[in-house]
C-alpha cells in the first residue's frame, strides 16, 4: 500500500479510503450491511493497508459511526488510523438538527465522537454547503471544533467551485482552520469537477477525496435500465438513476468493460486505475459489499492504463449538469 499526504498536510493517507456508508443498519437502506457482516470488511482492509476510514453521522443515522468505531477499536490502535466523518445532513425532524449552524457543528461533532467511541477525529467535513446559514458562522464553529482537540483537521464536500473559494478565503481572512479536503463526485461517467474544482484545489493545495469512483456500481456494467444489476443496491437504488444511465454514459461502459476483458481484469480495477491517474486525485473512497470488491480496488492500484486506453474509456462522455452539490 502506497501512503501519500493529504493536500499540503503532513498526514498520510492510504492510497484508498473505505468508504463506510456500507455499513450501519439495513432498515436505512436494504443493501447496508450490519454489524455482524460489517466486521470482515475493516479486517481485511487494514490487513492490506487502509488506514483511511470514512463516514458520516447521516449514515444509518449514526449507526454507521457506531459501527466503524467499534469495529476499528477491535481491530487497530487509534492513532494507526485516520478516520473521517461529516456533519449537515438530517438527524431528526428538529429543524436545528441539520446544516452547519453552529449550534448543529459543536452538537454534532460531540454525538459522533460518542457514537464512534474516541476522543477526537481526524477529518471533519461539511457534507454539503449550507445555503441558510452564513459562511462566518460555519467556518469560525469549525475553527472551534479543531481548536478544542475534537478534529485535527476539516475537509468538504461537493459544492461549486466558487464556495469553495469563498470558504478558503474568509478563513484565511479570519486566522481559521482553513479545509484540507474535498470529496466531490468523480468518475468516468461524471466528470465535471475537472472543470473548475480540480484546478483550484492543486492550486490551493487541497487533497482530493472522490466519493463514488465506480458511479454507485454502474460502471461494473450489467445495468441496462434502472432498477436491474446483480446487487441488492443496483436494483433499489433511488439515487443513481438521477446520475447516471444517459446513452453516452451506456458507452462508456461498453469501452470500459471492453478493456478490462482484454487486460483480463474487472471494469472496477479499470474504473479506479482511471481516477487514480488523476494527479488532483489523493484517494478515491470505495465501497466494498463483497469479498471480491475489495481484492478488486487493490488490484485498481497496481494497473496502469496505456495512453491509448485512455483515450478511448474518455472519448464517449458527455458534459451533463452539475449535480448533487445540494
Amino acid at each position: 500500500m502506497d501512503y501519500v499526504r493529504l493536500g499540503n498536510t503532513g498526514l498520510k493517507v492510504s492510497r484508498l479510503c473505505l468508504g463506510c456508508m456500507t455499513y450501519g443498519s439495513s432498515k436505512w437502506r436494504p443493501w447496508v450491511l450490519d454489524e455482524e457482516a460489517a466486521l470482515p470488511f475493516f479486517r481485511r482492509a487494514l490487513e492490506a493497508g487502509i488506514n483511511f476510514f470514512d463516514t458520516a453521522d447521516v449514515y444509518s443515522q449514526g449507526e454507521s459511526e457506531r459501527v466503524t468505531g467499534k469495529a476499528l477499536k477491535e481491530f487497530v490502535k487509534r492513532h494507526e488510523v485516520v478516520i473521517a466523518t461529516k456533519v449537515n445532513g438530517p438527524m431528526g425532524s428538529d429543524p436545528n438538527n441539520r446544516g452547519l449552524s453552529r449550534k448543529h457543528i459543536l452538537d454534532g461533532i460531540d454525538r459522533s465522537l460518542q457514537r464512534l467511541g474516541v476522543d477526537y477525529v481526524d477529518l471533519y467535513q461539511i457534507h454539503r454547503f449550507d445555503y441558510d446559514t452564513p459562511i462566518e458562522e460555519t467556518l469560525e464553529a469549525l475553527n472551534d471544533v479543531v481548536r478544542a482537540g475534537k478534529a485535527r483537521y476539516i475537509g468538504a464536500s461537493s459544492m461549486y467551485a466558487w464556495q469553495f473559494m469563498k470558504m478558503l478565503s474568509v478563513s484565511k481572512a479570519n486566522g481559521w482552520t482553513p479545509f484540507v479536503s474535498m470529496q466531490p463526485q468523480y468518475n468516468l461517467v461524471y466528470r465535471e469537477e475537472e472543470r473548475e474544482m480540480f484546478p483550484l484545489c492543486r492550486d490551493q493545495g487541497i487533497g482530493v477525496i472522490p466519493w463514488s469512483p465506480l458511479a454507485r456500481g454502474f460502471l461494473a456494467g450489467g445495468r441496462g435500465a434502472p432498477g436491474e444489476g446483480n446487487t441488492e443496491r443496483a436494483r433499489t437504488d433511488e439515487f443513481s438513476p438521477r446520475l447516471y444511465y444517459r446513452e453516452p454514459d451506456h458507452k462508456v461502459v461498453e469501452v470500459l468493460s471492453g478493456i478490462a476483458q482484454l487486460r483480463g481484469v474487472s471494469n472496477m480495477q479499470v474504473a479506479l486505475a482511471w481516477v487514480l491517474k488523476n494527479p488532483a486525485v489523493t484517494a478515491p473512497i470505495v465501497g466494498t459489499s463483497k469479498p471480491h470488491h475489495l481484492d478488486d480496488a487493490l488490484g485498481g492500484l497496481a494497473l496502469k492504463l496505456t495512453d491509448d486506453e485512455i483515450k478511448a474509456l474518455e472519448a464517449p462522455y458527455q458534459p451533463k449538469p452539475v449535480l448533487d452539490h445540494a
